[in-house]
């Protein structure tokens, strides 16, 4: 059994089809994959599970604030663990970003990097920290620059540092379900070299 926060958004979505028992905690329901509906500030308590997945996020753009894109990064995020600590979790799986940095002077970076840092102050058993460069795959919502971004970073892989590249969403969601199997405890974070060999050969 897992919970799963993000489930309609590209990664999440992947993953909810992925795995049969998957449990979504979203905003609004899911036809075809009934789950958790509620908002995020003000979380029900979860079903039992022993594992949790979170692929929530957004765009500072798409939010229209630093304050609006921290309450889906950074506060909902931490809601969601919190109630699936509460839940039974004792393995966390969240999907960051390449170039995580609690101290970098950049929103983006530097939220992800708190969030990682928050994580880790929770103490689960097992935290799983996914930082993979730009995302490929289609999204529900309209993101302009990531949509030209998606054409053309793939064409400057070659040359681009292996951890700064592109890689399609579904390797990141195959490499969270290998992930969900595994029970050695500790920290472990997964730049796009690692993801590709936890997600297997298919996205080589």
């Amino acid at each position: 059994m897992i919970l799963l926060a993000g489930a309609t958004g590209l990664v999440g979505g992947l993953v909810l089809g992925l795995v049969h028992d998957a449990i979504p905690v979203t905003r609004r329901p899911i036809v075809g994959h009934p789950g958790v509906v509620a908002d995020f500030d003000d979380l029900p308590p979860l079903p039992p599970a022993s594992v949790a997945v979170c692929a929530l996020g957004t765009t500072r753009a798409k939010a229209g604030s630093d304050a609006a894109f921290r309450a889906v990064d950074m506060q909902a995020v931490l809601a969601f663990a919190s109630a699936a600590q509460s839940a039974g979790a004792v393995h966390f799986i969240l999907v960051s970003s390449v170039g995580a940095d609690p101290k970098s002077r950049l929103l983006y970076p530097r939220t992800k990097g708190e969030v990682e840092a928050a994580l880790e102050r929770m103490h689960f058993a097992r935290l799983d920290i996914l930082q993979p460069g730009l995302l490929i795959g289609p999204r529900a919502e309209r993101r302009p620059v990531e949509a030209l971004l998606q054409r053309l970073v793939p064409l400057l892989n070659p040359i681009l540092p292996a951890a700064m590249g592109s890689l399609p969403a579904a390797a990141v969601a195959h490499a969270i379900v290998a992930l969900s199997t595994q029970g050695a405890p500790g920290v472990f974070r997964h730049d796009n070299r690692a993801i590709h060999r936890l997600a297997g050969r298919g996205f080589a």
